[in-house]
């Protein structure tokens, strides 16, 4: 035989040898899974120390460093729940229960390694990433309950909330479960985190109580430097929530980013329009609320609508959360310390119909997903909102009720006057 034949013989020879592994190579992608881990450590940043930041600056002094430690210890809770069954129920296939619920192969990571690939990712980056989500939504819920909250009852109530109400939910949304086989949209968290956090924080805040002395009392923010910083990390932090959330580097993470800014920029602007023009000044507080609730309307959407869809969302989310807030506070007299369902709870449920309308192709967007265009995908959204409403609510009230009736959920007038920090936790945030 001739040395070229010999060498092409040799090279088909290499090649169908080699094409087994070729066929099945591993999915993973190195760009994508570079992404995510950053997303993950983003969507980490908001909570500890962005959201810790945002509510320790938002209460009084006495109580800064227990709001601090409530995210922190939430944040601990959270993961070592998510690690022991929390992934595996949320986002495994649950067999004849996959509509409901997922299943046990995944408890305590034990079957997952370096090896272990979901989709395009690392199994260990695609659980991490999920975690976040998981941490972020029970800490939304402290600044319902605030300032005057057992740290023992909010403990128990969280690992509760997280297991009965976060985990299903995550599964009926992102998990293949009976909300996803509907045709729900939910992109980056709408329902999944403010919907079901919203609703529990004010549950939470009406059956604890009002705060001694409210309305009556001024109660301001005793430090809106830190406020505004917590808030910087939030917006910032908030790209990994919503571009993380395409599960890949690529257009659809692009779009969700700058849909998101843009809604965070109207936000803001918007609110402080409204207060510049019915109180006469353009408040700090009201300008970084007014991002808070743009960043929160657009979490279901970012990623179906176009940057001017961003940007009506916004515009919706400053004004719509902003009279909220008020109508909240000023006819109802409920005091959900931070305001947490005005901005979350207002937000997601708004967000997630708007996503229907505004995420189709009429409208710029992807295209919906549910038949019969918007107003069948308008339908389904209502379902999940309503669904969730009801199951985080409901949920939520038995959980207080049995901590009320066993712990006590409330910390005595005498501790609550001292302030959270000295009477719970024996320290001080400031010696001045």
């Amino acid at each position: 035989m001739s040395k070229p034949s010999y060498f092409l013989s040799s090279l088909i020879a290499t090649t169908l040898s080699l094409w087994p592994t070729l066929s099945h190579a591993d999915p993973l992608n190195a760009a994508d899974t570079a992404w995510i881990l950053t997303a993950s450590g983003l969507v980490l940043f908001m909570t500890v120390p962005g959201l810790a930041l945002f509510y320790g600056g938002l209460v009084r002094s006495k109580n800064v460093l227990s709001v601090i430690m409530q995210c922190f210890a939430i944040t601990a809770l959270v993961s070592i729940l998510w690690l022991i069954g929390g992934y595996s129920l949320a986002l495994s296939d649950g067999g004849s229960w996959q509509a409901w619920l997922g299943g046990f192969s995944k408890l305590s990571l034990l079957s997952i390694n370096a090896d272990s690939v979901k989709d395009n990712l690392p199994e260990t980056v695609f659980c991490m990433y999920h975690l976040t989500f998981a941490i972020f939504a029970p800490a939304l819920i402290v600044g319902g309950v605030a300032e005057r909250i057992k740290f023992s009852a909010l403990l128990w109530f969280v690992a509760g909330w997280e297991l009965l109400i976060y985990v299903p939910v995550c599964h009926w949304v992102w998990g293949g479960g009976w909300l996803a086989q509907l045709g729900v949209m939910d992109f980056a968290g709408g329902l999944v985190v403010h919907v079901s956090g919203g609703i529990a924080a004010l549950i939470g805040a009406v059956m604890v109580g009002p705060r001694r002395g409210y309305p009556r009392l001024p109660m301001p923010p005793h430090n809106l430097t830190m406020t505004a910083t917590g808030a910087g990390i939030l917006w910032v932090g908030w790209h990994g929530f919503s571009a993380g959330s395409a599960l890949m580097a690529n257009g659809a993470a692009g779009i969700a980013m700058l849909s998101t800014h843009m809604s965070a920029a109207a936000g803001s602007l918007a609110w402080m329009t409204i207060e510049w023009l019915r109180f006469g000044n353009p408040s700090g507080l009201g300008l970084i609320t007014g991002m808070v609730a743009g960043l929160g309307m657009i979490a279901p959407s970012a990623g179906f609508v176009t940057p001017l869809g961003g940007l009506v969302i916004g515009l919706a989310a400053g004004s719509l959360c902003f009279y909220s807030l008020h109508w909240m506070k000023r006819h109802l007299k409920i005091d959900d310390s931070l305001d947490v369902f005005a901005i979350h709870g207002v937000g997601g449920i708004v967000g997630s119909l708007l996503t229907a309308i505004l995420a189709s192709e009429s409208f710029g967007g992807i295209g919906t997903i549910a038949d019969n265009g918007i107003s069948g995908q308008l339908l389904v959204q209502a379902i999940a909102v309503l669904s969730i409403l009801l199951w985080s609510g409901g949920i939520s009230f038995v959980l207080l009720k049995l901590l009320d009736k066993s712990l006590g959920l409330r910390v005595d007038g005498s501790d609550e006057t001292e302030g959270l920090d000295i009477a719970l936790h024996n320290e001080q945030g400031y010696n001045l």
